[in-house]
């Protein structure tokens, strides 16, 4: 199987949230289910199974990032020799020729994707079709509104 890639501030921002989760959430759940078995008969207890709930659905969080992060591959993008080509990690300032606008782009793993933020999964069609092209190129991109045409300003690796 391969590996998913994931940026080096991607592993870090996971690593935090699931640090969030063990010391924080999880005690803080577990308080809850012994706050609510002190109540007494847990057949008719609503607060006693919802802190139940709530902690099954944070273990199988914990797990997902565990396994997460013991499947991916951490690339570092300062490491690799800058070149002017688009690589995983690297951001992209491009020129969108048919809407007449500038946009930066980070090309990330699918668990950091936040395209809100300029964070696009590697798997989206943009990212797939700025991979290994270099600044001054132009490119033609088929997205789900249609096709945009995208013109690589500066590529960095930041």
């Amino acid at each position: 199987m391969d590996k998913n890639p994931i940026t080096k501030d991607g592993e870090k921002a996971i690593k935090s949230e699931l640090h969030q989760l063990k010391t924080v959430d999880r005690p803080n759940i577990s308080q809850a289910i012994a706050e609510a078995r002190a109540h007494g008969d847990l057949k008719e207890n609503a607060e006693y199974h919802a802190a139940k709930e709530q902690q099954g659905l944070l273990e199988q969080k914990i797990a997902e990032i565990e396994a997460t992060l013991a499947n991916c591959q951490i690339i570092d993008v300062k490491e690799i020799p800058h070149t002017g080509r688009v690589v995983f990690g690297s951001t992209i300032e491009v020129y969108d020729v048919s809407n007449d606008a500038e946009i930066s782009y980070q090309i990330v793993g699918n668990l950091e994707s936040d395209p809100a933020n300029g964070k696009i999964s590697i798997d989206t069609p943009i990212a797939k079709s700025l991979i290994g092209k270099s600044e001054g190129d132009e490119v033609t991109v088929e997205t789900p509104s249609g096709k945009i045409s995208l013109e690589i300003v500066l590529v960095k690796h930041n």
